[in-house]
């Protein structure tokens, strides 16, 4: 009876470490290096897709909250070096309700910059996507819209910039 009690809680320890083996821990966007898909509801009411991003320019995608104070820092950043990222397509996302992103929107008058895109993604594509912990989060793109790197939280202009020549 103890060699059958034995054995049965040796398969048992194998199968539940055979099991946790089988969960993928790198995330979509290590293993896929492209723009990924997603569909946004812009503050006016549009929807915004990965495939209406302007071609041939690099790309931040951004997954914010409104209210995190983190997330405000880099748009005050973002909009302090807009010299340098005017030729940067900025898609922000964030989960929270089309009206908190709208006010945040409308405090930081992003509807100067023709090159941000801001809105709800009411699918969580994107954080699913990026297993997003913090925000922000910002991933960076190339001109071909390949993955360069990923800032899991925030990234600061010195840093940033140089990736975006």
């Amino acid at each position: 009876m103890k060699k059958l009690l034995f054995f049965f809680l040796l398969v048992l320890s194998i199968t539940a470490i055979t099991a946790q083996d089988s969960v993928d821990t790198i995330p979509p966007y290590k293993k896929d290096p492209a723009i990924p898909a997603f569909k946004i509801a812009l503050t006016d009411g549009t929807w915004f897709s990965n495939e209406q991003l302007p071609k041939n320019k690099y790309t931040l995608i951004v997954y914010f909250s409104p209210d995190c104070e983190h997330c405000k820092h880099e748009i005050r950043e973002v909009i302090k070096s807009m010299d340098q990222l005017k030729d940067v397509n900025m898609v922000w996302a964030s989960y929270k309700s089309l009206s908190e992103i709208k006010e945040f929107y409308t405090k930081f008058e992003l509807s100067k910059y023709p090159n941000i895109f801001i809105g709800r993604d009411p699918e969580y594509k994107l954080p699913s996507f990026y297993r997003v912990k913090f925000t922000p989060f910002v991933a960076v793109y190339d001109k071909q819209g390949l993955f360069v790197q990923a800032f899991e939280q925030g990234a600061e202009m010195p840093i940033l910039l140089p990736l975006l020549k």
